[in-house]
């Protein structure tokens, strides 16, 4: 397989999580057993097999692959990708793909689904995913994929199956939905978005930014771009009760020795251990 785009993996709670994000660079992700990608900052060659796309907003660095995922895709004879993303980015990324199409003289077939807060798309009987609002400087959505399962009735519990059955055969629900929040996206955001959403902290495995460290790098200033600083994660440290926390997103200003520094001092147990940084 082509080596066209640095790649990170991390397996954890039973998914396989890659890709890359730096800010200002490029951000994109895979989970492969959910077969999505969320942003599309660069595309590795291997990542155009995944059919469905989630992005968060339209910054160049979370969205500039799009055209070629849509591309690669029409030329490996692979089916039009799924691709979505806010509603507001809809109009200027249609125009965008219109402007390749008559540069490159090749199609851009793709489904384009504007979302907003509050929607839910159903990836499959046992996976949902809900859009989240967040907080950055232009129109952006976070994205929590949920976990479905369904458990008989408390009221049903005790009788035979056969009598569950009938029940059921006559129209009448025997079953709950259960949702557990699987995965949690923040994409780029202030801090708030994650307090307004409590799912952000109980999902199994959440994947952050993380963009600002230094102490001299004010949190006021921060905030104002639409990021988080370390010092927020620490403020909250209490809240995170997710098996897996993956910090990525960060400055371009540090480099990664500074990066597992700064974040050392601050956090030196790393969440109990939980906080991976995406170097």
């Amino acid at each position: 397989m082509l080596d066209n785009a640095p790649l990170r993996k991390l397996e954890v709670n039973d998914l396989t999580i890659e890709g890359y994000s730096r800010a200002a660079v490029q951000s994109y992700w895979r989970i492969p057993e959910m077969k999505v990608l969320f942003d599309l900052g660069l595309q590795p060659w291997d990542f155009m097999g995944t059919p469905t796309s989630f992005v968060t907003h339209a910054h160049l660095d979370h969205v500039a692959a799009l055209p070629v995922y849509v591309s690669r895709r029409r030329m490996m004879k692979m089916d039009p990708p799924t691709i979505y993303l806010p509603e507001s980015a809809i109009g200027p990324v249609q125009q965008m793909l219109s402007a390749f199409q008559r540069l490159d003289r090749g199609g851009m077939p793709c489904e384009l689904i504007g979302v907003k807060p509050g929607d839910e798309i159903e990836l499959s009987r046992e996976l949902i995913v809900s859009v989240v609002a967040t907080k950055h400087t232009i129109p952006s959505v976070g994205y929590i994929v949920w976990q479905r399962r369904r458990k008989l009735k408390p009221e049903y519990q005790s009788l035979p199956g056969d009598q569950i059955r009938d029940i059921r055969l006559s129209g009448v629900e025997v079953t709950d939905e259960h949702r557990f929040p699987k995965l949690a996206y923040l994409g780029d955001s202030r801090p708030e978005a994650m307090d307004a959403c409590p799912a952000f902290y109980e999902a199994e495995t959440l994947i952050m930014e993380m963009t600002f460290l230094a102490p001299d790098h004010r949190r006021e200033k921060i905030h104002k771009m639409g990021h988080i600083h370390l010092d927020d994660v620490v403020d909250r440290r209490d809240r995170f009760q997710n098996k897996t926390i993956i910090a990525g997103h960060f400055s371009v200003r540090y480099n990664d020795r500074q990066i597992k520094n700064y974040v050392e001092e601050k956090l030196p147990d790393m969440l109990d251990q939980r906080l991976h940084l995406w170097l």
